[in-house]
């Protein structure tokens, strides 16, 4: 029990102070901001050195970046280590239907480091400024053709300062006569659009590609389905990650993040709208008939209203069996002036009409059941049938919904190789952000996952493996969360405390009493035979006592009165010695284990 009462008044004391000091961090911060910087100014320098001698942790392991190398044929392949923006052409033209102070692309590009890089020496192509038109473009070594191979596109995001509203897509920019990087902006024709794009709380991650009409010639924009996921983390936790889609010459696609797939399915099943049209549609000049009977219900017509129906009955009532309460107060009115009420004194009767104090609840109606002319609460009308209307019956004449006919769509085509898209030759970003600081990194266009993955593995996987190792730790984290919020040392020490304490309280917390075999072995005296013993010693103590005041009463007998003659001595010798073994007897008896009093618990 003492361990118990230990354990419990131990965690109790703990929970006090580390609630205490939480409360006192929160109500005496501004207070003592002085005082501890005092402090730190005069010990700062010993604390430091402690902590170098004594408490330095071990050093992170570290991550060398080293520029990634394509494995395999590639159609582009960027990772701005150079620092410069070769071969990338900045647009100098501008959108139309704008005002020209906003229609520019005179957003401002640069290659940086990451703000908090890990990894020194990676560097990425950053769209600096915000609020502004951005677009930037760069030649393909070759024009894609899309054939017996699939297309593999990758790149990878930060988005440095989070992200209000933007995107981060890339534009797969078609190969034509016409194309001028130098003029890139919104209306210049892509094959592909692909990568993430947010604003309010709508988190978006596109694969849009442009389709052409094989019998119109005309484009038209297919957008893959929504993912499943859920893809806000990658737009707030500043993080870098890792964008790619894979399209097949089988029509099937697929898009990841981080090497995980978040969306797949086919150009011809999963596109909206779909990339091949209704073989038929409905008639456009067709018209319903207008004897063409939609009702599947109609009222009977042979029903007729029953005679004793009421429709003028009213739905409610007044209670004829309510009685008023007593203490009503049909004379005082619910409400009253206010008293205490005064006219303002800039109160003009000629502009503002007559002052009239404002209305109060009467008090006097306060401690009545209630105040005005009393009337009877109104109940449901039992003879209340409302407006008589004839029953619904099947329609027989019911024709179902009219609908236009079908006839074949003259528009109609099979395009069984959506794949098959216009070549495109050239790479571009051409982009609106509220956010400033979006980094990008790592391009590569190719046909062969195993290129791609390997440079993934090169650039963005030093990047994850750099953030990886210069995180803390579990236990570092929280210890870091627990100077912020010291009363999470309650919750640590209760987490810790208290599977112990039960454990002990369950193993630890009774005596263990020796059995009646124990007694055996070792011949000791059991508790209740102690206790029987002890009893019968008091007895016997008594008995002697009663037979020596006896002694001494006949001994004082006996010389009153010269002792009595020998007759009598001898008849007392001989009750002395029947006594004797009387006394005896009852000690037998009294030894007996029938006679033992019961063991008190």
């Amino acid at each position: 029990m003492e361990l118990k009462w230990l354990l419990c008044v131990t965690l109790l004391a703990l929970g006090i102070l580390a609630v205490q000091a939480h409360d006192m961090d929160e109500d005496n911060d501004a207070d003592d901001v002085v005082d501890i910087e005092d402090d730190l100014d005069d010990g700062i320098e010993e604390v430091e050195e402690s902590k170098s001698e004594t408490s330095s942790p071990p050093p992170a392991p570290k991550v060398t970046y080293k520029p990634p190398v394509p494995t395999g044929e590639v159609y582009f392949a960027e990772s701005f280590d150079k620092g410069t923006l070769d071969g990338w052409i900045l647009s100098r033209a501008k959108k139309d239907d704008t005002d020209d102070e906003i229609a520019k692309y005179d957003g401002k590009w640069e290659v940086q480091d990451m703000k908090e890089t890990k990894l020194p020496g990676d560097k990425g192509l950053v769209m600096v400024t915000r609020a502004k038109h951005h677009a930037i473009s760069s030649k393909l070594s070759k024009p894609f053709v899309f054939d017996t191979k699939p297309l593999i596109i990758q790149y990878e995001v930060n988005f440095q300062n989070g992200i209000e509203c933007g995107g981060a897509y890339v534009k797969l920019l078609s190969k034509t006569p016409e194309l001028n990087l130098d003029q890139f902006h919104d209306k210049t024709p892509y094959t592909i659009m692909f990568g993430p794009d947010k604003c309010g709380e709508d988190y978006k991650l596109h694969f849009i590609f442009r389709h052409k009409n094989p019998k119109t010639g005309k484009y038209e924009e297919k957008h893959a389905k929504r993912p499943d996921a859920d893809l806000k983390t990658y737009f707030t936790d500043k993080k870098t990650h890792l964008y790619t889609l894979v399209l097949n010459p089988d029509n099937s696609f697929e898009i990841l993040v981080d090497q995980t797939v978040v969306n797949s399915g086919n150009l011809l099943n999963d596109m909206s709208p779909p990339v091949n049209p209704p073989r038929e549609i409905e008639d456009p000049n067709d018209q319903k008939p207008e004897d063409w009977d939609e009702r599947p219900k109609i009222p009977d017509p042979d029903a007729v209203k029953p005679d004793d129906w009421d429709e003028d009955a009213p739905a409610k009532i007044a209670d004829e069996n309510a009685v008023k309460p007593e203490g009503w107060l049909d004379d005082e009115p619910e409400y009253v002036a206010d008293p205490d009420a005064e006219k303002p004194e800039d109160w003009d009767e000629d502009m503002d009409g007559e002052w009239e104090a404002p209305q109060i609840a009467n008090p006097k109606c306060e401690t009545a059941p209630g105040c005005g002319t009393w009337q009877r609460p109104m109940i449901d009308n039992p003879n209340y049938k409302g407006k008589w209307k004839p029953p619904m019956i099947d329609n027989v004449n019911y024709q179902g919904i009219w609908k236009p006919r079908k006839i074949p769509n003259p528009d109609f085509f099979e395009d069984l190789e959506p794949f098959k898209m216009t070549p495109f030759s050239a790479v571009g970003l051409e982009l609106w952000s509220m956010t400033s600081d979006i980094f990008f990194d790592n391009f590569i266009i190719c046909t062969e996952r195993a290129v791609a993955d390997d440079w993934a593995s090169d650039g963005w996987g030093l990047k994850k493996a750099a953030d990886g190792a210069a995180e803390p730790g579990v236990v570092g984290q929280m210890m870091a969360a627990a100077e912020e919020r010291p009363w999470l040392w309650v919750v640590y020490i209760l987490t810790v405390a208290l599977p112990v304490f039960l454990v002990v309280l369950f193993c630890c917390s009774g005596k263990k009493q020796p059995s009646a075999a124990e007694y055996k072995k070792t011949d000791a005296p059991q508790p209740d035979v102690m206790d029987d013993e002890k009893e019968e010693e008091k007895d016997k103590g008594e008995k002697e006592e009663e037979e020596e005041e006896e002694d001494a009463n006949e001994e004082k007998l006996g010389s009153d009165a010269d002792l009595g003659s020998a007759s009598q001595e001898e008849e007392e010798e001989e009750e002395e010695e029947d006594r004797k073994p009387a006394s005896e007897e009852e000690e037998t008896v009294n030894r007996s284990p029938r006679n033992r009093k019961p063991r008190k618990d």
